[in-house]
């Protein structure tokens, strides 16, 4: 994913280019960049494969204006969510409660994140790709660079009701 514009870097990672598909609502997604950018980073580019365009739910979970927000979208045809976080130009430590989620469900959070040292001048490019399995109890931390982002899928496994 080029992260250049007409000569002049964009100012953003790589991280909030993937929350900016959770972020800002359309129904129509798409991606414009030169093919051999997304083999780059096709371990990013499965995000947006994954990331739907029609939800059932939106709620925003934390935001000062102009700063950052953190928005969670339901997926309107599975029981999927998704997160997408976005900050400003200074980095911040964020926390998210999951507490909206189904308490009767776990969860496979697949977590694109900026890395250690990224930021939108120096290393747009760092992400840290993890998984792990979640509930409603649980809280997501990450530190948004500057410029950066988080994007997190959460993937409904099975019920957990006795």
């Amino acid at each position: 994913l080029s992260l250049q514009g007409r000569g002049q870097p964009l100012r953003s990672t790589l991280a909030k280019q993937l929350a900016l598909y959770v972020v800002i609502y359309s129904p129509i997604q798409m991606v414009a960049d030169l093919p051999e950018h997304y083999a780059e980073h096709a371990d990013a580019f499965q995000f947006i494969r994954d990331v739907p365009t029609d939800w059932s739910q939106t709620r925003v979970l934390q935001g000062e204006l102009g700063d950052y927000v953190t928005i969670a979208r339901k997926d309107r045809h599975s029981d999927d969510w998704y997160l997408g976080s976005i900050g400003d130009e200074n980095g911040r430590m964020l926390s998210v409660d999951l507490g909206f989620l189904d308490p009767a469900r776990r969860y496979q959070a697949q977590i694109y994140r900026d890395a250690q040292g990224a930021s939108w001048d120096q290393q747009p490019f760092a992400i840290e790709i993890e998984q792990r399995e979640l509930g409603s109890s649980d809280r997501l931390s990450w530190l948004l660079a500057p410029g950066g982002g988080a994007a997190v899928r959460l993937r409904a496994l099975s019920d957990q009701r006795p």
